[in-house]
């Protein structure tokens, strides 16, 4: 990484360090979120599932899936002020909704929408990982996503949210 800031350096200081002592894996956590947005989706399905079906034992499934999602977020967020806990639950939910409107774009040829899709999603998936890394705090939330910094927030899943690094 040549022409890393000095604020990327200090960030990749710490995070090294944390890892050393055990107390972050970047790898796992980013595995963990992305199961944490499948959970996210699959309480959708089964809530319109019950709905368009009229079977309300799905509605019992959804809360199995919602109790396992809300644990697995415990891991992710384990301490949360304000509104954090929710908007990085709603961070990762759109992430994964935009993945998939992407894919369905690019698969109908409509690559240019596809690409400014999955741009969008990548984005919502580094406001998460910069609440979750305490980069910024909820109430600098939008201030922090419309500037332009020396390093972006989707540098910090570039460069330090690794999910090739065992």
């Amino acid at each position: 990484m040549e022409h890393a800031t000095p604020q990327l350096n200090d960030l990749q200081r710490k995070i090294k360090t944390l890892q050393e002592q055990g107390a972050i894996d970047l790898s796992t956590e980013e595995d963990l979120s992305i199961a944490v947005m499948n959970l996210v989706s699959l309480e959708e399905h089964f809530f319109f599932t019950a709905e368009k079906t009229g079977r309300p034992e799905h509605f019992d499934l959804l809360n199995e899936v919602r109790t396992t999602r809300k644990a697995l977020m415990g891991r992710l967020v384990p301490k949360h002020e304000g509104e954090t806990w929710c908007i990085t639950k709603h961070l990762l939910a759109a992430a994964m909704r935009l993945i998939e409107v992407g894919t369905k774009l690019h698969s109908d040829g409509k690559t240019s929408e596809a690409k400014e899709t999955f741009d969008h999603a990548y984005k919502m998936y580094s406001l998460f990982w910069a609440l979750r890394l305490k980069l910024i705090d909820a109430k600098g939330f939008r201030a922090v996503a419309a500037k332009e910094k020396p390093w972006t927030l989707e540098d910090v899943v570039d460069k330090l949210v690794d999910c090739c690094d065992e």
